[in-house]
């Protein structure tokens, strides 16, 4: 594929993506491992999301965000003159996932926006401590290095793509108090878009992301690896159907990402796809059914853990899981017969 742009000065770029992990690496079917015990340990769903990398599951939070938005921008650093003229529709741009709602404060000038490979300089600031994003002016690379994996990596390419050359904007989070964060982009190079890339081009890539992804997952970090794994999926499903097999394996790490993020719904929805393309894919049953678990779906969760067991009798992570499921649901079951008693006892 074409090498990265250059910037003004003629230096290469530094972000070069890593190409680490083996080709057909596959992430186990647990997901945490007590030293005594055998691989198969049963996965225990202890971690929670980061709220600034969730997308809003209520449609008009967007829309608080934007009044938040308004009545702060008032007290932040920034251009008097620009700050005094009056809010308009024009001047907000709201993420399409809800994860954030921009502010335009300066105009940029131009149409073009970057796009994947443009190297862009920009300065942030009021971003909190230890997000990974430093202070003052620095060059980014869109889809390419690993600023991109940081706590707000993701957040800040969404906002990039959609700033023109000059434009300084102020971003409103879900779930965060006090001033917006604010982002300037002084300049970029020129990139390309997702369609102009060859489908050789958009595979090599997904494949460096798969790699990277597994690299995050297997030191404990599975927001980035979730990142990662859902970057490469949305290159590969631009492909012409059925799509690289790729997509399975992804689909099936993505999920157990979002199992130890706290987010079974998504990764039930992952599991699916996956049994779409492979009804037997037992990793995928096995999540899906501690998907269905946590969501309290516990006859669709024996139904796929029983379907585990009977390919892999020995399996010992769904043995155990499946061991839960049947206790709750005697729970349940005895908590519905003393609620019936009460009402016509």
């Amino acid at each position: 594929m074409d090498t990265p742009p250059v910037n003004s000065m003629g230096e290469k770029d530094r972000c070069q993506p890593q190409q680490q992990g083996e080709k057909n690496f596959e992430l186990p079917t647990q997901i945490r491992q007590h030293p005594q015990e055998s691989p198969t340990e049963i996965l225990e769903l202890r971690v929670s999301p980061d709220s600034a990398s969730q997308i809003l599951e209520n449609p008009q939070e967007t829309e608080k965000l934007a009044a938040e938005l308004e009545k702060d921008s008032a007290k932040s650093h920034g251009s008097a003159s620009a700050m005094s003229e009056p809010l308009q529709a024009s001047d907000l741009w709201y993420c399409p996932d809800g994860s954030f709602v921009k502010k335009i404060v300066v105009r940029g000038h131009g149409l073009d926006k970057p796009k994947l490979g443009s190297r862009c300089r920009v300065q942030a600031s009021g971003f909190p401590l230890g997000s990974g994003l430093p202070e003052g002016w620095t060059e980014l690379t869109v889809g390419l290095g690993p600023w991109r994996e940081e706590t707000w990596g993701e957040l800040i390419e969404k906002c990039l793509e959609s700033m023109c050359q000059g434009e300084e904007a102020e971003l409103q989070l879900p779930g965060r108090s006090g001033l917006p964060v604010r982002l300037t982009l002084a300049s970029f190079t020129q990139g390309r878009d997702s369609w102009e890339l060859e489908d050789t081009e958009k595979e090599a890539l997904a494949r460096e992301e798969r790699a990277r992804g597994t690299e995050l997952f297997r030191a404990g970090n599975p927001e980035g690896a979730a990142r990662c794994y859902a970057r490469a999926l949305r290159l590969l499903l631009t492909l012409p159907p059925p799509g690289p097999p790729e997509r399975t394996v992804l689909h099936a790490n993505l999920a157990a990402c979002q199992l130890l993020l706290g987010q079974p719904h998504l990764a039930a929805q992952s599991c699916d796809r996956v049994l779409e393309r492979e009804p037997g894919h037992i990793k995928a049953l096995y999540r899906r059914g501690v998907a269905q678990a946590a969501l309290g779906n516990l006859e669709k969760a024996m139904t796929d853990l029983k379907k585990v067991l009977a390919v892999d009798p020995k399996n010992r992570a769904a043995q155990e899981e499946l061991g839960k499921v049947i206790i709750q649901g005697k729970k349940q079951d005895a908590g519905l017969a003393q609620g019936l008693r009460k009402m016509f006892g």
